[in-house]
């Protein structure tokens, strides 16, 4: 079976011991088109949000209970401070730049804009610099498509955007962290929800049987608990129900799937 999966603490002994065929693939979030697109994986390392976003468009996957990347997203969204103070309340009629909408780190930053700040999200101008994973997803009509060659940091450093989601934030430089102090807000909003943020997840085609599939989890497993069965790293349904949960009701909230999945059917 063709496999997709990064290089993880929790994936190491995984992939040095299955038979599993590896894509050649530094960076996993590069190949997530051939996953939703090109249905080329067995096997796949997967953002939640395009999951579940391939998920409302029949593509034929199922989710494992294993996580294999998570992170508090409140530090990502970035400003230039040099060009005037800003804060995440202020975005009314601000442009704010992102890779793609439905990429699942804008995703989850949106949804914190909203709900811990009040952001009307219908009235920020999302200006984004690739299209969706998945084909079929529409991006709403206050996101704009920038043109090709178009550079996210060096629009933000130069104040055609106010804002933007970025994977890092450039060291040494003048962007810093839109949502202030983002460690305690990342804690407070753990508190009040209960649960991670969860950015990939492992999947598996319909194509796969039960018993391969429960295998591939079984070593998968095996391969968490090798290196302690981190916080950051769930595993087992029951262990990432809240946080799949959560994560529905964030894509619901922004109408981005049309219905509210429950968590047992994205394992089917």
């Amino acid at each position: 079976m063709k496999a997709l999966l990064g290089d993880y603490p929790v994936t190491r002994q995984f992939k040095q011991r299955s038979s599993l065929e590896f894509a050649d693939v530094k960076l996993p979030h590069t190949a997530f088109k051939r996953v939703v697109r090109d249905l080329e994986f067995d096997v796949a390392e997967l953002a939640l949000m395009t999951f579940l976003l391939a998920k409302a468009h029949g593509k034929p996957y199922r989710l494992l209970p294993a996580v294999v990347t998570a992170r508090f997203q409140h530090g990502f969204l970035a400003y230039n401070p040099e060009r005037g103070p800003l804060s995440p309340g202020q975005l009314t009629g601000k442009r704010v730049g992102m890779r793609s909408y439905s990429v699942t780190t804008a995703t989850w930053v949106r949804g914190i804009l909203a709900d811990d700040y009040g952001v009307d999200l219908s009235t920020v101008h999302w200006m984004t610099f690739e299209d969706p994973h998945v084909a079929e997803f529409r991006d709403p009509p206050n996101a704009t498509r920038m043109p090709p060659g178009a550079d996210l940091i060096a629009m933000l450093l130069a104040g055609e955007l106010d804002a933007a989601v970025l994977g890092a934030l450039p060291e040494g430089g003048p962007l810093r962290p839109l949502i202030p102090d983002p460690v305690t807000a990342a804690a407070t909003w753990k508190a009040k929800h209960g649960a991670i943020q969860i950015n990939h997840m492992v999947t598996v085609k319909s194509t796969v049987s039960d018993s391969q599939a429960q295998e591939v989890y079984a070593e998968l497993e095996r391969s968490q608990e090798a290196v302690g069965r981190p916080e950051m790293n769930p595993f087992g349904l029951e262990a990432n129900r809240q946080n799949l949960e959560v994560a529905i009701e964030c894509m619901c909230r922004q109408g981005m799937l049309p219905r509210r999945f429950t968590v047992e059917e994205l394992f089917r």
